[in-house]
């Protein structure tokens, strides 16, 4: 009777784990599903500048490989460092096979791949789908804004399996991970060499946590103290002299190790139940210091020579980053989603019994410093940051409630759930899609295309120097005309270029009209302008009815004049 019972029970129970199981198969379908749909309506149709020019130095790569020289401006041997080179070309081979449609379609892929890696990582690491569905939908929402064909979309995926494959490193230490961590360095150094150092980065906040978890240890049990008394003992032992001084120092050391004993014990206890902050000495994390310095090596398997170690380096020599709008500090008062995400961190920290681990404090830390210094990092912290975020989230839920969390997606993970999230996502994504299905790949208010073509019929770019504005250089490259400047901001910086001139912050005074036009273009011999119809220079050059400016051509958006002293 018992026996028939027990089994009862056994079947009853394996009955509800595989009904749990089951439901989070449809929950985790449904659930990627939805953020596919989702990351496509939040993928703008029209290109970014820089996929112009990613398309034609793809183009180069075919023809003439890496030779680390410019071929689209017309200054005279600049040096190019092709910090993209492997996203280029595949970027060209997809557009000469596909057009602009398979640039687009392949950036809804790349979006959806992200997105989908963000809410299994998350899922894998927080073990909670529900919260990791949520907070998957709020990044891909808070990150739009740098959702383009470009490399960093790449980079964006690679960075996320970063932070898998070190969590998992450090839980298992399978060499799987660790052989991941090095294909995934070798890639970024190949797909995107200027945010290559920061893998290294990722890694701090790990070692960090260990280093001072020895040291603490060292500390508290007197580690250095034991050893020299050992090593007292020890020639003392070999002299045979002073055998009560022998004994004396082993009576201390038996009173050391027997207090340590103690001091062992109580701090067992406090690290189980730590008053915020836990941190532990992970052993494997000396084996992930070896991981890294193996890292730190796949920079030289690129075709690139050292670019991966004095890209980055360079770029923060000069001044590029001060002039771009994505590299500027951020206004945190202009950015409300980043404002709400920090306020909700630190709510949780202050106001909640919830705990953080070292690691993960020093990681949201030093993502947040790295936003709050350039605008474009906001990236790295939703990507990263929501891992450490998850895991608030879903200790807080384990401190006030029972079983709260599981409960709650046990109540979504059902009919009427199932429904009320897929109207929801459905209706949030035709939200942000419907503004922009009539968009074209390519703005003529922001991109001289019918200018362009005039261009190529009337002016003979044999002899022309254009001067040209910076966020629409790249598009005259893809048209094939030679530009005096485009958004490849480090090629035209003395530290990159290999020449005196910092063609960078001559165009920068120039437009700004910090410098009279007609000093840059008498420098430069340029011959030709081509500029908004709204710019400060093209209102100066009409109210003053320049005499040395003949007006060639003018549309809705653009003016191109022939310099007539060049």
């Amino acid at each position: 009777m018992f026996k028939h019972k027990e089994e009862k029970e056994k079947k009853e129970e394996m009955k509800d784990k595989k009904g749990i199981l089951q439901s989070k198969w449809i929950f985790g379908i449904i659930a990627i599903v939805l953020i596919a749909i989702f990351c496509i309506a939040m993928t703008p149709v029209t290109l970014q500048n820089d996929t112009f020019y990613t398309i034609k130095i793809g183009e180069q790569i075919t023809k003439t490989g890496i030779d680390m020289q410019d071929h689209f401006s017309w200054h005279e041997d600049l040096a190019y460092t092709y910090p993209h080179w492997l996203y280029d070309l595949i970027t060209y081979y997809i557009y000469a096979g596909f057009g602009m449609t398979g640039i687009y379609v392949t950036t809804c892929i790349l979006t959806v791949i992200l997105g989908i890696s963000i809410y299994i990582v998350n899922t894998k690491i927080a073990k909670n789908q529900l919260v990791s569905f949520i907070l998957t939908a709020i990044v891909i929402y808070i990150i739009r804004g740098y959702i383009a064909a470009r490399a960093q979309l790449v980079t964006f995926i690679l960075f996320v399996w970063i932070i898998y494959c070190i969590e998992m490193f450090l839980k298992n230490k399978k060499i799987r991970y660790a052989v991941g961590l090095v294909l995934i360095s070798t890639l970024i150094a190949n797909l995107h060499a200027a945010v290559w150092p920061f893998i290294f980065v990722l890694f701090l906040p790990y070692i960090a946590e260990y280093l001072l978890a020895l040291i603490a240890e060292v500390t508290i049990y007197r580690k250095i103290n034991i050893k020299i008394l050992n090593f007292r003992i020890k020639l003392l032992t070999k002299s045979g002299k002073h055998v009560d001084k022998k004994l004396a120092l082993e009576e201390e050391l038996k009173n050391i190790i027997a207090k340590n004993e103690k001091v062992k014990v109580k701090r067992e206890e406090e690290l189980k139940n730590p008053y915020k902050i836990r941190f532990t000495k992970n052993p494997n994390v000396k084996w992930l210091i070896l991981v890294m310095i193996i890292c730190a090596f796949t920079g030289l398997l690129t075709p690139l020579g050292d670019t991966p170690y004095t890209y980055l380096v360079k770029t923060m020599e000069g001044n590029t980053t001060q002039n771009i709008n994505e590299h500027l500090p951020m206004t945190i008062v202009d950015e409300t989603e980043a404002l709400s995400a920090i306020v909700v961190i630190l709510a949780i920290l202050t106001f909640t019994k919830t705990k953080i681990k070292l690691s993960d404090l020093f990681m949201i830390g030093g993502l947040c410093f790295l936003m709050l210094a350039s605008r474009r990092q906001i990236t790295m912290f939703c990507l990263i940051g929501v891992l450490v975020v998850n895991k608030m989230i879903c200790g807080l839920f384990e401190i006030y409630t029972k079983n709260g969390l599981e409960r709650l997606t046990q109540m979504i993970a059902g009919k009427v759930g199932y429904i009320i999230m897929i109207v929801v996502m459905l209706a949030l994504s035709y939200h942000f899609y419907e503004p922009k299905q009539n968009d074209e790949y390519i703005d003529e208010s922001s991109y001289p295309v019918q200018a362009c073509d005039y261009i190529l019929e009337n002016i003979d770019l044999g002899k022309a120097r254009f001067y040209n504005e910076y966020n629409y250089g790249s598009y005259m490259i893809y048209r094939g005309i030679p530009v005096f400047i485009d958004s490849r901001a480090d090629l035209y910086a003395p530290e990159f270029s290999g020449k005196k001139e910092d063609i960078f912050m001559d165009f920068i005074n120039t437009s700004s009209i910090g410098e009279f036009y007609e000093d840059t273009f008498e420098k430069y011999d340029i011959t030709h302008v081509i500029t908004y119809k709204n710019s400060k220079m093209n209102m100066i050059i009409k109210e003053t009815k320049d005499p040395n400016y003949k007006e060639l051509y003018e549309d809705d958006y653009f003016t191109i004049y022939e310099r007539l002293n060049a």
